[in-house]
C-alpha cells in the first residue's frame, strides 16, 4: 500500500473514475493520504463525485509517472472520522480555505479490496492488493 501511496502522491494528479447510473465519469485528483493503515481520498459530500461513490462504491484509480503507469481498482468507503479528515487537511493546507473537519461537507473516502496494477513498456506488470 506504501508504494502504492507514494506513486500516487508522487504523480501529483491521478484520474479517479466513478459510475453514474450507467455512465462512466472521470476527473482529475490530488489528494491522497495514508491514515491508520489505509489509503484515503478526498471531496466534498455534495459533489458529483462523493454522491456516486455512495451509489456505487466501485472506483478506478489512474495515474502516470516517469514511464508507468498505475491503475487502481477498489471500492471506495466513506469514512466520517473527524481525525481522518483532519489528516489529509493538514496534507494538503490550500485545501482549508474550502474544508474544515466535521463541517458535514469535507469527507474522506478510504479504498477497500484495492488491486494495483504498475505497468511500463519495459517491465513486466506488478499487482499490490490491500
Amino acid at each position: 500500500m506504501k508504494e502504492v501511496y507514494a506513486f500516487l502522491k508522487d504523480a501529483g494528479v491521478y484520474y479517479l473514475a466513478t459510475m453514474d447510473g450507467d455512465q462512466a465519469r472521470v476527473r482529475p485528483f490530488g489528494t491522497i493520504d495514508l491514515f491508520e493503515d489505509k489509503l484515503y481520498i478526498q471531496t466534498g459530500l455534495v459533489k458529483n463525485v462523493a454522491k456516486q461513490m455512495l451509489a456505487n462504491p466501485k472506483v478506478e484509480l489512474s495515474a502516470m509517472l516517469e514511464g508507468r503507469w498505475i491503475r487502481v481498482a477498489a471500492e471506495a468507503v466513506w469514512d466520517d472520522n473527524v481525525a481522518a479528515q483532519e489528516h489529509m487537511l493538514e496534507q494538503y493546507p490550500d485545501l482549508q480555505a474550502m474544508y474544515k473537519p466535521g463541517d458535514g461537507n469535507t469527507a474522506v473516502f478510504y479504498l477497500k479490496n484495492a488491486v494495483a496494477t504498475i505497468c511500463s513498456f519495459t517491465e513486466e506488470p506488478r499487482t499490490i492488493t490491500f
